[in-house]
């Protein structure tokens, strides 16, 4: 096992789309920086991580305190949301600038006989958050759940 209990591909999933969102959309896209949509998921993803970050070490110090622990599976309720709410509306924000511009888009005919839309791809980004959001969202309700309850079993016992 490693050092922290995450996924690989969770982990890298979510690595991956940050980074897209961070330079493929907000940075490639200077019209979309002022928005509060990029506000809302910076705080989102800032407080998201400090609470992450603070659970793994004292977790690895073996002196895990109630509070981030409760913190951890309990605050993603709002958080999650409020993130994936500034991701979607900042890609929205970018759209009409990505298709006036032709950003990333490459358009026959060319040598390489090949086409990429990426104000389509933008498009088919945002509706896979569909499938995906409610997946990972329910996952970390049964998640809180499992670890949270059985805190409070626990503590009834001491």
């Amino acid at each position: 096992p490693g050092i922290v209990p995450s996924s690989v591909v969770l982990t890298s999933f979510q690595v991956m789309s940050r980074v897209f969102l961070i330079w493929a959309v907000t940075h490639s896209v200077k019209e979309v920086q002022s928005e509060d949509s990029v506000l809302l998921f910076v705080i989102a993803w800032t407080i998201t991580e400090i609470i992450r970050y603070s659970f793994y070490t004292f977790s690895l110090l073996n002196h895990l305190p109630y509070l981030i622990k409760w913190a951890r599976y309990t605050l993603f309720i709002v958080l999650y949301p409020m993130g994936v709410s500034g991701e979607l509306l900042t890609m929205y924000a970018a759209l009409p600038f990505v298709r006036q511009a032709g950003l990333y888009s490459i358009s026959l005919p060319n040598k390489y006989n090949f086409s990429f839309d990426y104000y389509a791809f933008l498009i088919l980004i945002m509706i896979s958050y569909i499938p995906i959001f409610p997946q990972l969202y329910f996952h970390m309700i049964h998640q809180r759940r499992k670890v949270l309850s059985h805190t409070e079993e626990h503590k009834k016992f001491e």
